[in-house]
């Protein structure tokens, strides 16, 4: 029996001054089937079969200087890293982001400026 409870995150919805191009870039760039409202992917995919697991929901007071952003569990992220960057996209790593218990972590931008952060959990 349902126990009545959200169990996931079933769409992500943002703004964009250009959703195509926006799009596109999630997929070139990340690998994410994204989307233009009520399009398909170009291979037919309609959504995104992406790897879960825990997440963190959280907020940020909004006249807060802290971040405000997506973030993206990966595998591997020093080849993504070298990936992005070897196609141009500027990656942001700092040391003290990083822990043992947490992860790794690095930051770029989408081309419409939203900031976003890429996440590799600790080897278990």
């Amino acid at each position: 029996m349902a126990d009545g409870k959200v169990v996931g995150i079933g769409a992500v919805f943002l703004r964009a001054d250009d959703p195509e191009r926006q799009a596109a870039w999630y997929r070139d760039t990340l690998g994410i089937a994204a989307t233009e409202p009520g399009k398909a992917t170009p291979d037919g995919s309609y959504s995104w079969d992406a790897a879960g697991g825990e997440m963190v929901f959280t907020f940020v007071p909004r006249a807060s200087s802290d971040f405000a952003l997506i973030n993206l569990k990966v595998s591997g992220i020093d080849a993504l890293i070298e990936r992005l960057r070897g196609i141009g996209v500027a990656v942001e790593t700092n040391p003290e982001w990083d822990h043992p218990s947490v992860g790794r972590f690095a930051r770029i931008a989408d081309p419409e400026g939203n900031a976003v952060e890429l996440w590799e959990p600790p080897v278990e």
